[in-house]
């Protein structure tokens, strides 16, 4: 199966529902980010750069706790920052994970092996190692040597020890589509899970900062278009965690709505709104976040913000959710979860 079995029937479970209960809006995947603090200054990130006056900052395991309980969704993606520099990231995870949730640790994997020890292997948790290339273009983008070989010595360690683990991989306009078919060839014969990717998306702050470097790295919506159309065949025979319908999408087969809410962003300064890449307000509660946000003014063709995002904590959920749904939709995602 593409996923642990219990994620699929937890996920099916939850939105069935939330679905009785009438609710429009409810999230999938929690986006909980204790620190923003990071050993690294990856050229595409907006966090280190946006949260700058914040970057000593850190939720507590409580606060944390507060926030998955408060979202209620079946899926926490702990992120950053690094979260394996966060103090007491075992015990965040343990605290979660006795609520049966599913975890995604995305991680640069360089900590892995340091504090592997604080975990213990189960279908509800996985390691996210962020890989955009092979050794010499991934530590390019990350801005150091050495790190590449960090991160596949930790996927090593955690797949001896027992542990799932998947990688996420940006597609940035100079992005050698040849080489991510090699990088994750490589990455099978290393029995990783998984594979996500995801267009490089224009975070403000990027833009602020080095507006120059971010018209060369970032992709317009033509093209993501483009370039995805291209990646098909290519993509087609490694075992991708990207949905069908959402592949689909960034090739520019279909369309799909935004679904921001269904990616809640909770960090050190609150809960993000309206999503993981804007920052209009920060709200102090989940449920101001989504029952005082203007959602119907977000998206493309209304805020030129989102005139080129395609990524997926927006539009995953829409596939999920079945939005924009088109004819043997059903068919072709329960297909590719069982392959």
């Amino acid at each position: 199966m593409r996923f642990p079995l219990s994620l699929t029937t937890s996920m099916v479970g939850y939105m069935a529902r939330k679905k009785l209960a009438g609710q429009k809006r409810f999230p999938l995947v929690l986006m909980l980010e204790p620190l923003h603090a990071c050993n690294l200054t990856c050229t595409g990130c907006g966090r280190i750069r946006e949260y700058a006056q914040t970057i000593k900052e850190k939720l507590s395991v409580a606060e944390c706790l507060q926030a998955v309980d408060e979202a209620d969704a079946p899926i926490v993606s702990i992120c950053g920052g690094e979260p394996l520099i966060y103090p007491e990231i075992g015990a965040l995870v343990r605290g979660i994970l006795k609520r049966r949730k599913h975890i995604y640790l995305c991680t640069n994997g360089m900590f892995i092996q340091k504090r592997l020890h604080e975990f213990r292997p189960t279908n509800r948790f996985f390691f996210n190692v962020h890989l955009d290339g092979l050794e010499e273009t991934h530590d390019l983008a990350v801005e150091r040597k050495g790190v590449f070989k960090a991160a596949i010595d930790g996927i090593i360690a955690a797949k001896r020890a027992g542990f799932l683990v998947c990688t996420n991989t940006t597609i940035y306009k100079e992005t050698n589509l040849d080489e991510i078919d090699r990088l994750f060839a490589y990455l099978t014969k290393l029995n990783v899970d998984g594979f996500m990717l995801s267009p490089a998306y224009g975070y403000t702050a990027v833009h602020e900062t080095n507006p120059k470097g971010a018209a060369e790295i970032f992709l317009t919506r033509d093209d993501i278009r483009a370039k995805f159309r291209e990646a098909e065949k290519l993509l087609r025979k490694h075992r991708l965690m990207s949905s069908p319908v959402y592949l689909e999408f960034l090739s520019g087969k279909r369309e799909l709505t935004c679904t921001a809410w269904g990616n809640p962003t909770r960090n050190v300064k609150g809960w993000k709104g309206p999503c993981y890449l804007i920052t209009d307000e920060h709200h102090a509660t989940f449920h101001d976040l989504m029952e005082n946000t203007d959602w119907d003014k977000y998206g493309y063709g209304k805020d030129p913000r989102c005139e080129h995002c395609l990524v997926h904590c927006g539009y995953e959920p829409s596939a999920a959710l079945g939005v924009n749904k088109q004819m043997g939709d059903s068919l072709k995602m329960l297909l590719w979860q069982l392959s």
